[in-house]
């Protein structure tokens, strides 16, 4: 049975539907990604599952219970939006106090907590440091530190690692992973591919609609479309001469290499090596490339399909 899980879950402002018909089931110690641009509905699903919103219709279920519309279920489950409101003037091991103090963990239980939480975060030698003095990583592993000091058994992350550096980032996701093997049931929005392809399941939404779901591996494997890699220069004018074939979705430089995307059954790799070499192009490898969990996500989100 899923920790968490929603039924026919919709929301709309006004005229404006925010989520329609969502369907999810959160299973004990996995990584859940939802992917999908601005105003796809990744916040209001976040917030619709942690009680904060009702939903216009369907319902949301913590184990076999319905906790639709209800802050009851808060002391199991652990929720990160986008901007945490640490405390810029309290210390880190103050602003660990604060939040132990508002979900009722006091005493002998709130010092072994913060201690376990201080090093887990890797911000023991931090933490009489003002927030307002951390670095961008440094105040996303404070806020996820104080989502943990309940002990939450499902956490809710809305875009944790937006506007942080790559070695936060990574550092970030250390700490998530670490939390997955200890059973902990996660559900995070991120906008970044690489972080995608770390969870076991992946939902592309796009304006309240699941598109599709499944592992990186899974969704990669039903791209509709074939991948070309070509080495050619100069790349602007091979990316004009590719521009022009039918058949051709997008055409990408990277550096000395065009990603070229195809439809399925036309990808003539000759042919293209002749084009461009008759118009003056030095071509070198052609070659087929794996989709990346970036192709399939551009597909779905921008509605490109295989006609």
């Amino acid at each position: 049975m899923p920790v968490l899980s929603t039924e026919s879950l919709s929301k709309s402002y006004g005229k404006v539907s925010a989520l329609s018909g969502l369907e999810i089931a959160l299973a004990r110690g996995t990584v859940t990604g939802i992917l999908g641009p601005d105003g796809a509905g990744k916040t209001t699903a976040m917030r619709l599952l942690t009680g904060l919103l009702r939903p216009g219709a369907g319902r949301v279920l913590l184990g076999e219970e319905d906790v639709t519309g209800s802050r009851a279920s808060s002391g199991r489950i652990g929720y990160m939006p986008q901007r945490f409101s640490l405390y810029p003037d309290l210390s880190v091991d103050e602003n660990l106090k604060f939040y132990a103090n508002i979900f009722g963990v006091r005493g002998g239980e709130r010092r072994e907590r913060t201690e376990q939480l201080l090093q887990f975060a890797r911000l023991t030698p931090f933490r009489k440091r003002r927030a307002a003095a951390l670095s961008g990583g440094m105040k996303q592993k404070l806020a996820l530190a104080c989502t943990l000091i309940h002990t939450p058994e499902i956490l809710l992350l809305d875009e944790p690692t937006t506007g942080v550096d790559p070695i936060s980032r990574a550092e970030l996701w250390e700490i998530l992973l670490e939390l997955k093997e200890q059973g902990t049931t996660i559900l995070v929005s991120t906008p970044y591919m690489d972080e995608a392809d770390r969870c076991d399941e992946v939902l592309i939404l796009r304006d309240g609609i699941i598109l599709d779901r499944g592992s990186p591996t899974e969704l990669r494997s039903r791209f509709p479309h074939e991948i070309i890699e070509i080495e050619a220069r100069p790349v602007g004018e091979a990316t004009r001469i590719l521009e022009r074939f039918d058949g051709v979705r997008e055409v990408v430089p990277f550096g000395t290499r065009i990603h070229l995307t195809m439809l399925a059954g036309r990808e003539d790799r000759e042919m293209l090596r002749e084009a461009l070499i008759g118009e003056g192009v030095e071509v070198g490898s052609i070659r087929t490339a794996s989709p990346s969990l970036e192709d399939v996500f551009v597909a779905l989100a921008t509605g490109v399909d295989a006609a």
